[in-house]
């Protein structure tokens, strides 16, 4: 794939994603979302300075030790760019490198948002998992994986109707990831999801 193609697909995805998130009323939270990967994205600066405006670059750093260097870049480019930035599951790191906000796995999901962040998203896969999301009153939910994916933690899809079940019933913003690229999130639309999430749709922008 050529890079212009690339970029008119990252522009693709991007537009579906906006139109999710208004159809839904949740303006107030990002549509789109790049979840970083050691294995997958092992120079994430470079790829969030060419992302979209107002992409969400969700920091997965799973205790590296250049963890605090390469968040403090990511927060210098979100800034530079117009992006958000949130830590994964690491709120002192993320105070320290004033990033909007913190992106909890689902097994570390707090009970309440603890409002010191401008945004709290977590991951969930199940429709248990996304009401303690509405319970704890979290700003939006990643929910996966919709279609198949390659991540290594990816469980078995949930399908598309499946998922739009779960994400109408919640309260909370759902956004849609795993597997979920240009082509294909427009199946997304008209079904109760605020936003995408991606990975390999982004990494090559």
């Amino acid at each position: 794939m050529s890079e212009g193609t690339l970029m008119r697909s990252v522009q693709v995805l991007a537009a579906t994603a906006a139109r999710l998130n208004r159809d839904a009323g949740a303006i107030s939270i990002p549509a789109l979302y790049f979840f970083t990967d050691p294995e997958r994205t092992p120079n994430p600066v470079a790829i969030a300075g060419r992302l979209p405006r107002k992409t969400a670059v969700v920091y997965r750093h799973f205790g590296a030790d250049d963890r605090a260097r390469v968040a403090r870049k990511l927060s210098a480019v979100c800034r530079l760019r117009g992006l958000y930035l949130l830590i994964g599951a690491d709120p002192e790191l993320a105070t320290a490198c004033d990033a909007d906000g913190v992106h909890w796995p689902e097994r570390m999901m707090p009970s309440a948002r603890s409002n010191v962040f401008r945004l709290e998203s977590t991951a969930v896969h199940d429709a248990g998992a996304v009401l303690r999301a509405n319970a704890a009153k979290l700003d939006a939910c990643v929910l996966s994986p919709i279609f198949p994916s390659r991540s290594a933690s990816a469980q078995r899809e949930l399908g598309v109707f499946r998922a739009s079940q779960i994400a109408r019933a919640s309260a909370v913003p759902v956004i849609a990831l795993g597997g979920v690229n240009a082509s294909n999130a427009t199946r997304l639309i008209g079904r109760g999801f605020a936003g995408v999430a991606a990975v390999d749709a982004l990494i090559e922008v």
